[in-house]
């Protein structure tokens, strides 16, 4: 296949994604992700069940592409800052900066209708991305699952305070706040040997 071709192709891969991704934010949002069915989200896309499913085996795979593309542009921005970042968790810049221009998008992912799965799964994108640093930090392996665990459950409470109270925190002010409060805790498990 030829390059143009190929990047033709890429580029209707990409809107097909963006177009299902987009539609099954606004689906939740609208109905919650119990009552959102794959018909719906083609529907809504304007795509066809066989094209859905020449992408996706189901919605829930559909959200986790979304998550696993979040997770790599987050790491990408973090190799790729112009300017230092604090040290360990230098994916939270992004996301707090991600989850402060998509509000919208954040409350489907947070809020009531979003359902146990869409929550679950953020959530362990949250664990993911911790572990990863709390692994680089040389923190021991014994505590490294539950420290994850709990630092992600912190940033995941952290973030839908900050969104659900509509506080006048900047971005990076509320970062400052999640490293401030997250020291502590990597102070304790360096601690541990």
């Amino acid at each position: 296949m030829g390059t143009a071709r190929r990047k033709a192709t890429d580029r209707r891969v990409a809107r097909t994604h963006g177009a299902l991704h987009d539609a099954l934010i606004t689906l939740i949002l609208e109905r919650g992700w119990d009552e959102t069915s794959v018909q719906n989200v083609c529907d809504r896309a304007n795509v066809g069940r066989s094209t859905f499913y020449a992408h996706f085996a189901s919605k829930e795979k559909l959200l986790m592409s979304g998550f696993a593309a979040l997770r790599q542009a987050l790491r990408s921005q973090e190799r790729s800052a112009s300017e230092p970042r604090a040290p360990g968790f230098g994916f939270a810049r992004g996301l707090i900066e991600h989850v402060h221009e998509n509000q919208r998008l954040f409350r489907a992912v947070i809020g009531k209708r979003s359902g146990l799965v869409v929550q679950r799964r953020f959530r362990q994108l949250l664990v993911g991305l911790v572990e990863e640093d709390l692994a680089a930090a040389s923190i021991p392996a014994a505590r490294r699952e539950a420290a994850a665990h709990y630092i992600a459950g912190a940033l995941f409470e952290l973030l839908t305070w900050w969104i659900d109270s509509r506080s006048s925190l900047a971005p990076r002010e509320l970062e400052t706040i999640f490293h401030e409060l997250t020291a502590p805790v990597i102070g304790a498990l360096r601690g541990v040997g």
